[in-house]
């Protein structure tokens, strides 16, 4: 997809870190933007700091875990742009803590944004992109965390997992059918993911959810990790280019690699040549 101007693009998680960044980067390169997000007095900073630099967006409330929210948002998306064209699946939140301390209100609440608000997002999406063939693309945001397991981060790495697995059967389902599909695997990134207990709801809450203020007290440091800005710069290109795994931190590939090589190590026996033939046509082999 590398006809950006006059396109539209939906992005979830869209007023702040790595969502916001990429709403600027690709209103910037003169598409429309719709930013979703579930906090209001975000999404309206977000949106009028577009505007007031002479960007078309629009701003649309939505918890993703809420599949009715997720398609009204499209319809809302559709009213004021006439079409999408873009769709990245960026919402995320986090819950750490080894997983014998984890509670079923921790795993439903990130399983709900970070995997299940990924599936709201291809559902309800996919058919308009379709519409629009090779002009149509998909960035889901996974992590890192969706290809190495993590200490402490066991339910944000089954989530982040299932978004690396679902991304890569829609990347097979869309072969003939031109829609771009990309999966974005970042470290560590500037954003307020350690803050995301503020928007947990009540229900999904076990004890009162802490401040803004007790989970991240004031500092005049710096926060560490990459600038949201220059992750979206490298997906931009990796829009353009069609590239599958955006893999933005370097430091991780010898980690990463040393997981591919248990897994190969852990394989016994000779393969049968009809079996890998057959096993080969349920996926869309990656380039050597």
């Amino acid at each position: 997809m590398d006809n950006l101007p006059g396109k539209t693009a939906f992005i979830t998680g869209g007023a702040s870190g790595i969502g916001f960044a990429l709403a600027r980067v690709f209103a910037r390169e003169g598409m429309k933007v719709v930013v979703a997000d579930v906090e209001q007095s975000a999404l309206d900073r977000a949106v009028s700091e577009l505007v007031a630099a002479g960007f078309e967006a629009v701003g649309v409330q939505v918890d993703v875990t809420d599949r009715t929210a997720v398609a009204n948002a499209r319809d809302a998306a559709l009213d004021a742009f006439g079409a999408v064209h873009l769709l990245c699946n960026n919402a995320g939140v986090n819950a750490a803590g080894p997983l014998f301390d984890a509670t079923y209100k921790d795993w439903d609440w990130v399983m709900g944004v970070n995997f299940w608000g990924v599936v709201h997002g291809v559902h309800e999406f996919l058919s308009e992109l379709m519409r629009h063939g090779t002009d149509a693309h998909v960035v889901n945001t996974a992590s890192v965390g969706g290809l190495v397991g993590m200490r402490n981060l066991g339910i944000y790495n089954a989530a982040k997992f299932g978004v690396v697995g679902l991304t890569e059967a829609l990347r097979a389902d869309m072969e003939g059918h031109g829609v771009g599909v990309s999966v974005l695997c970042p470290g560590v990134v500037r954003t307020s993911l350690t803050t995301s207990e503020r928007n947990r709801p009540a229900h999904l809450t076990d004890e009162p959810s802490p401040s803004v203020a007790d989970v991240a007290p004031e500092s005049d440091a710096p926060p560490a990790g990459t600038d949201p800005m220059d992750l979206a710069e490298q997906v931009l290109e990796a829009v353009r280019a069609n590239q599958f795994f955006i893999n933005t931190h370097a430091e991780w590939q010898p980690l990463v690699g040393q997981r591919h090589q248990a897994i190969d190590a852990g394989f016994q026996g000779e393969a049968d040549p009809a079996m890998v033939q057959a096993m080969t046509a349920l996926i869309r082999p990656f380039e050597p």
